[in-house]
């Protein structure tokens, strides 16, 4: 059996090679789209994630299960001429979170299930995270109840793997999915002995089940390096201050660190990332948002072209989206209806990306494509609402390359090539 491509990202890095890959955490078709397109045109791989709460077994809020995920991604390559050999899909985020609020065993069964549904389906890069409470526990386990628990979950996608033997992402200081909702100010990066001890527990874990050759596949560790971003905040990397974390991974020949949380970081910064060992770039919300910010600017544009300034008709359907279907985000953001607004639309977590699937957002997009379609926007008009997208050709593209202007920065962060 070949070796996983994956494999080659810390054999890189140890021998002083600038190599790393971005992890592409959507389910938004177009995000899709734009990462296979960017792939196929580069000859690059690429590597698309689901998270737990997307897809498992009961659906997840997608309502794909892994196999229909695998499906999803596939029937895209098919459409934009990808080739599937080079696409690795993963699992983010592996573990009881779905159903925390279960006692443990409960939640871990479910897990163990998920789990096997995700490598069944050829899912082959699962990041293993049990690190949170179930019920009546604390919030955060301690690393040997994680360690435990994560090596359980190994051991269910050993014995459900049809094809390559996946890779596992390991860590118990593991950032909370999406952005922050708290201040940034204390931004903690990880101890560099939490590393040590989180690496030897989960040895030591997975020994206990003779998983040993599961655990030489273990290719990166979970990490803050000391990048976030909150609703209006973006904490950039500083590499001086991450040095002795970097230096731990001369004690682990056989992996890298992986960055959660990338988002919206400059393209120094992400090429900085990868240059100290944070090869493994995880992206989701700054592709919507990026993807939320053409639409807006169409939307404005239409307008525009119709003779009068712009109503914000999508604006306010999403508005209505949002506001029928609150669990989205009603937990998420805070303050008062001013504040509330803001966030809904422009918040850096992004998460009114939840309402492009539901049925009258997709429609307004179909009537915003429509009005416009075989129309010529001027230069100037989109100068003044697409600056970055001016000279996009052709002009139907424009959504598409909003997501590839964010995506080319990860690109050029974590090739070979790179020059900074």
């Amino acid at each position: 059996m070949s070796a996983h491509p994956l494999l080659a990202i810390p054999a890189a890095y140890h021998r002083g090679e600038h190599l790393g890959i971005t992890s592409v955490c959507s389910a938004h078709p177009l995000v899709i789209e734009a990462t296979l397109l960017q792939a196929r045109d580069s000859g690059d791989m690429a590597l698309i994630e689901a998270t737990c709460n997307q897809v498992n077994q009961d659906g997840g809020y997608t309502g794909m299960s892994p196999a229909h995920f695998r499906e999803f991604v596939e029937g895209i390559c098919a459409r934009v001429g990808f080739d599937i050999a080079k696409l690795v899909l993963g699992g983010d985020h592996l573990g009881p979170n779905p159903w925390k609020h279960l006692p443990a065993e409960e939640a871990m069964t479910n897990a163990e299930a998920m789990i096997r549904a995700y490598a069944g389906a050829g899912f082959t890069k699962l990041h293993l995270d049990t690190s949170m409470g179930c019920r009546g526990e604390p919030a955060a386990l301690a690393d040997q109840a994680t360690a435990c628990r994560a090596a359980r979950l190994a051991a269910a996608a050993e014995t459900h793997s049809p094809g390559a033997d996946p890779v596992y992402v390991i860590g118990t200081e593991v950032p909370v999915p999406g952005g922050a909702t708290h201040a940034l100010g204390d931004l903690q990066i990880t101890d560099p002995e939490s590393v040590f001890q989180t690496y030897e527990v989960h040895e030591k874990a997975f020994e206990s089940l003779r998983l040993q050759q599961a655990f030489s596949r273990v290719i990166a560790l979970v990490v803050q390096p000391g990048v976030e971003f909150s609703h209006t905040d973006i904490v950039h990397f500083e590499a001086g201050k991450a040095q002795a974390l970097r230096r731990t991974l001369q004690s682990f020949p056989g992996i890298v660190f992986e960055a959660h949380s990338t988002d919206y970081q400059t393209g120094d910064g992400l090429h900085n990332l990868v240059a100290n060992g944070f090869a493994i770039l995880k992206v989701g919300p700054s592709l919507t948002f990026a993807l939320r910010e053409a639409f807006y600017a169409l939307d404005a544009v239409a307008d525009i072209l119709d003779g009068h300034p712009p109503s914000g008709t999508l604006m306010a359907t999403m508005e209505e989206a949002m506001l029928s279907s609150p669990r989205h985000w009603q937990d998420h953001y805070s303050g008062n209806a001013t504040a509330l607004w803001l966030q809904r639309h422009f918040s850096y977590s992004d998460r009114i990306r939840y309402c492009w699937p539901m049925a009258q957002v997709e429609q307004a997009v179909s009537r915003l494509r429509q009005r416009l379609a075989e129309r010529r926007i001027p230069h100037p008009v989109m100068k003044q609402f697409l600056p970055e997208l001016a000279e996009c050709e052709p002009q139907e593209d424009i959504p598409i390359r909003a997501i590839q202007n964010v995506l080319r920065r990860y690109q050029y962060a974590c090739s070979p090539e790179a020059r900074h």
